[in-house]
């Protein structure tokens, strides 16, 4: 548990011997944060005997009739989390070839699931048939890196052949090289997170081989002519809102400035597990430049507002710094749903814009005024084609059936 460089060190990464190797760095969002779901996640293959290991990006919608048919076969399960029943399900997939297991595995399988997989000689790396969350894969001199961002590849320089693993596509690594087979057929509805559009992806990776910083640019230019401002100066909330408000500022012909430093010690407050660690957190997350802020009429932008908690606290800072005017202004629709497919906001109690209408947003942030980008303006900035995204929080509209997920929404108010 816990952050990368706070479990690994030179030491004890000097001890791991091997030639394949897979790591999880996401957050928990079912079956809670607890070491017990820890991942990867490793069963017994029950045709070999062997170990597998697996590692899970999304959330599977069907995890409750998928846990009722493993326990019903005498499966003991060690968390709860569902990708433990991902990793249960594939170890006892019938089968002669992992292409038949594949198959099988992806028509039990409901939701979002991007998943690297190591056995002892080979490595997968699949993506659902919708592609909801990313996958890419590059080559590495003699071997291949899997990683659910591109900029993660262009560190390690892994270009050659780079490429995104496409939605229903299995990659197989092993001794003989890399092959790649199909579980699932090409028709099927596509539905790309547009929250790695909006937030969680880094500037510097790649979807569908977009700059992930274009998309936000032009994001902020939509902005700009949707929700001008009569104002000075235009700031973003780092880091994720930068390119947007860049694009703010050119569209509206007004001066960008860094107005608000972030801490670089502090985490994504939107990604912590509990909501008090949220909040404490915020308040160390910023610092305001008074020497570029103060008397001046601003106009901040940010990626999102999801639980309301970061930006009155952000509004509060630039008054405190002699901001005459602060007018917010957000990259995104509002969010009004929940999502099933491996984003943390589960509960629509959570969320601000959908209990609480535009202008009430606006007086309890405390802002002059408060501007969202139109779904038609963020469509048009990913420029990817609205039926191959899934704007589900902007919407309510889910690109699969989520009944199953509603009850569970429910129970973890």
């Amino acid at each position: 548990m816990g952050l990368v460089s706070q479990v690994f060190d030179e030491d004890n990464l000097g001890d791991l011997q091997g030639h394949i190797a897979i790591g999880h760095t996401r957050y928990s969002t079912t079956g809670g944060s607890d070491p017990c779901n820890a991942q990867p996640v490793l069963v017994q293959d029950a045709h070999t005997g062997d170990t597998i290991a697996l590692a899970h990006n999304g959330n599977i919608t069907n995890a409750s009739t998928l846990r009722e048919d493993l326990l019903a076969q005498g499966i003991k399960l060690q968390g709860t989390a569902d990708t433990e029943l991902v990793a249960h399900l594939l170890a006892q997939a019938p089968g002669q070839s992992w292409e038949e297991r594949f198959k099988y595995l992806m028509r039990r399988l409901r939701g979002a699931y991007s998943l690297v997989i190591m056995t002892k000689d080979t490595l997968f790396a699949l993506r659902d048939p919708m592609g909801v969350r990313p996958l890419s894969i590059g080559r590495l001199g003699s071997g291949w890196v899997a990683a659910s961002e591109t900029c993660a590849l262009q560190h390690l320089h892994a270009t050659e052949e780079q490429r995104e693993v496409e939605p229903g596509e299995i990659i197989q690594i092993d001794a003989t090289g890399m092959r790649s087979f199909r579980a699932a057929p090409r028709n099927i509805r596509q539905a790309g997170c547009t929250l790695e559009y909006v937030y969680f992806s880094r500037p510097d990776s790649h979807l569908r081989g977009e700059l992930l910083y274009r998309a936000r640019e032009r994001m902020g230019q939509h902005l700009a002519q949707e929700h001008p401002a009569d104002a000075d100066v235009v700031i973003g909330v780092p880091d994720s809102a930068l390119p947007a408000a860049i694009g703010y500022a050119q569209e509206a012909g007004l001066p960008y400035r860094e107005g608000l430093v972030k801490n670089r010690y502090v985490g994504r407050t939107f990604i912590q597990p509990d909501q008090r660690i949220r909040e404490a957190g915020v308040g160390l997350k910023f610092n305001a430049l008074r020497e570029v802020l103060e008397n001046q009429r601003i106009v901040v932008i940010d990626d999102s507002i999801v639980r309301g908690t970061t930006k009155p606290r952000v509004v509060e800072l630039l008054r405190r710094a002699g901001a005459k005017e602060v007018h917010v202004r957000i990259a995104s629709p509002v969010i009004t749903s929940p999502c099933f497919l491996g984003v943390d906001m589960a509960t629509k109690t959570e969320l601000i814009g959908a209990n609480l209408e535009i202008e009430e947003i606006k007086q309890h942030i405390g802002a002059d005024s408060l501007g969202y980008l139109s779904l038609d303006g963020l469509n048009k900035a990913i420029d990817a084609g609205e039926n191959t995204l899934c704007n589900a929080c902007f919407t309510g509209k889910y690109p699969l059936d989520v009944q199953e997920r509603l009850p569970l929404a429910i129970a973890e108010l």
